[in-house]
C-alpha cells in the first residue's frame, strides 16, 4: 500500500522559512516523479515544484522561483520542499504527489498518489 505523509507545515511570519517533508512508503521516490502542490481556500490545486524521477530536472512555478527548493533523499525515501522568504500569499494546504515515469510532472491528472496535505499559514 502506497502512502505519502507530509509534515512540517505550520504558522510562520512573512519572511520566514519552513521545510516540508513527504515521507513515502510502498514506493521508491527515486522511481517516480514527485511534486508539491498547494491549494488555497476557494482555489484550484496548483503545482508549486516538481522533480523528475531521475532527479536531474526540477520545475518551479514562477511564484516560488528563487524562494522554494525541492530535493529528495533516497536513503530516507523522502521528498522535501524548503520554503524561504515566505509571503502571506503562500498560505495554503500543501500536498505532495507521485507520478509514474513517462507522465509529465506538470499536470495534476498525471499523479497517481497523493498525501493528505499539510497546512502552511504565513502571517503579515
Amino acid at each position: 500500500q502506497v502512502q505519502l505523509v507530509e509534515s512540517g507545515g505550520g504558522l510562520v511570519q512573512a519572511g520566514g522559512s519552513l521545510r516540508l517533508s513527504c515521507a513515502a512508503s510502498g514506493l521508491t521516490v527515486s522511481s517516480y516523479a514527485t511534486g508539491w502542490f498547494r491549494q488555497a481556500p476557494g482555489k484550484e490545486r496548483d503545482i508549486v515544484a516538481a522533480i523528475t524521477w531521475t532527479g536531474i530536472n526540477t520545475y518551479y512555478d514562477d511564484s516560488v522561483k528563487g524562494r522554494f527548493t525541492i530535493t529528495r533523499d533516497k536513503a530516507e525515501n523522502t521528498v522535501y520542499l524548503q520554503m524561504s522568504s515566505l509571503k502571506p500569499e503562500d498560505t495554503a494546504v500543501y500536498y505532495c504527489a507521485a507520478a509514474q515515469p513517462g507522465r509529465h510532472y506538470l499536470y495534476r491528472s498525471n499523479y497517481d498518489y497523493w498525501g493528505q496535505g499539510t497546512q502552511v499559514t504565513v502571517s503579515q
